[in-house]
């Protein structure tokens, strides 16, 4: 009888100690999260042919930022960088009830701002490669684990030049009206009327440059003024792109020679681009 008891008393440590706590495998290392909510975070991701995968956060962001909301007030936030040995990957403790979350994996020089699940801003306004989950998560007393997908919440535009860039060229800024660099993860898409500028130190041999935005809705159309400067900020050259389509998931390419026309200011009207991407298809403007 001793024994039998024994046994259960036992197994009933054994179940305990399983269920009180949850290991997740991160570089070959099993980290431990407390809590009573465990969050783990993928993206989903589109390759050619349509084919729909699931990738590893860490490979397609840099930092996470995690808040979580009861009746329209901010409760919880969770920070993450990519070098944290639980990136994508997040433990903590909630009293029970019923909460919006918001998850935000991005690529930023600092942490997202989440000020609501309306509204969520970047450092100096510059957009990254961007994915986002926005849901609602009952918490009860016993530790729960979820698995949330992300999804990509920005439209690229690339820029590849057919022609090298003179020697004196230092940086290249992209101006641009049309889109949005605040992200409403309610909606899935661009919330404000943004004037974005990203400056971009050139690369020996650089040729390609890319700059994102969030759309409005899936498809929108940007006015973008590429100027490039030498190292005292003199204008080498500056070209105007107007009518520029942007595609939410999928990148805007644009091939041209800068130089081919000669120095000076250009304007360029109804050009005719290709929007492709091995994120979500492939399509043809106009």
């Amino acid at each position: 009888m001793k024994n039998t008891m024994l046994r259960c008393l036992c197994g009933l440590m054994t179940v305990l100690l399983l269920t009180g706590c949850e290991k997740a495998l991160v570089d070959g290392e099993d980290v431990s999260l407390d809590g009573n909510v465990i969050l783990n975070l993928s993206i989903y991701d589109q390759i050619p042919f349509s084919t729909r995968s699931v990738q590893d956060i860490a490979l397609l962001s840099s930092r996470v930022n995690v808040a979580f909301f009861q009746d329209g007030t901010k409760v919880k936030t969770v920070s993450q960088k990519a070098d944290d040995a639980s990136f994508g990957k997040v433990g903590l403790t909630l009293a029970e009830g019923v909460y919006q979350v918001v998850v935000i994996a991005h690529n930023s020089s600092g942490s997202a701002t989440i000020t609501s699940p309306e509204k969520v801003t970047f450092p100096s306004n510059v957009v990254t490669e961007t994915f986002y989950y926005e849901g609602e998560l009952t918490v009860t007393s016993a530790q729960q684990t979820y698995e949330l997908q992300l999804r990509r919440a920005v439209s690229m535009f690339r820029l590849e030049l057919t022609d090298e860039l003179p020697a004196e060229a230092a940086k290249i800024r992209f101006y641009y009206t049309g889109g949005s660099s605040t992200f409403s993860p309610a909606t899935g898409y661009g919330c404000v009327n943004s004037r974005q500028t990203v400056m971009i130190q050139i690369e020996d041999g650089q040729q390609v440059f890319e700059i994102y935005t969030f759309p409005h809705e899936d498809n929108d159309v940007l006015k973008i003024t590429v100027t490039v400067y030498d190292i005292n900020e003199n204008i080498l050259k500056e070209t105007v792109l107007e009518g520029v389509p942007v595609t939410l998931d999928k990148i805007t390419v644009y091939t041209t020679s800068l130089w081919g026309g000669g120095g000076g200011t250009s304007s360029s009207a109804g050009i005719s681009m290709t929007a492709e991407s091995d994120w979500a298809g492939t399509i043809t403007y106009p």
